[in-house]
């Protein structure tokens, strides 16, 4: 019983991110969703049937054109000028230290050498790594595993074949030719 009281809360927990926010019932709200979205949902047929304008084009904003306009724009200095714990004036935030064009010339090569030794040390890392033979740690780990490998196989063959592991290099140097027949 727990268990489908849980599965009932999360799919109701999932489907809730799915719902249309209350705000779209608001009259100054738009929609901005393609007709098949609205021919297909009955809900928004409700809403558009009730104000018409809701699939217009948003408004464009008067300071950036290329933006919309959000609703609720304003001067936020406007409105909390009253307020004895609004600053609008940048020069009086605290904490905030106005720096000359020395030191942010000095601040921005300081960071510059930075980025360019920490970009050195990240390319040599991933050249490093990129690299598989001779003395590197990737061409290492694949030696000792491959000989850990063929170790093991020469200690099961001497157990069930009873030829001790220099008898099989032995035998492998006769069968490919190196030493001769006897």
């Amino acid at each position: 019983m727990f268990r489908f009281i849980a599965l009932v809360s999360m799919t109701v927990t999932c489907a809730s991110a799915f719902v249309i926010p209350t705000a779209v019932s608001s009259t100054n709200t738009r929609l901005y969703m393609s007709d098949d979205s609205v021919a297909n949902n009955k809900f928004l047929q409700d809403k558009l049937a009730q104000n018409p304008n809701m699939m217009a084009e948003p408004a464009q904003n008067p300071d950036r054109p290329e933006l919309p306009q959000i609703p609720g724009d304003y001067n936020w200095d406007e409105k909390y000028a009253q307020d004895d714990d609004w600053i609008s004036d940048p020069t009086q935030i605290p904490g905030k230290q106005v720096l000359s064009q020395d030191q942010i010339a000095m601040q921005a090569a300081a960071l510059g050498k930075l980025e360019e030794k920490w970009r050195a040390q990240r390319e040599k890392e991933e050249y490093e790594a990129s690299i598989n033979v001779g003395w590197v740690p990737t061409a290492e780990l694949i030696n000792g595993r491959t000989a850990m490998f063929f170790l093991v196989t020469g200690l099961l063959t001497e157990y069930w074949t009873g030829i001790s592991l220099p008898g099989q290099v032995e035998e492998m140097l006769r069968v490919g030719g190196f030493i001769g027949f006897d």
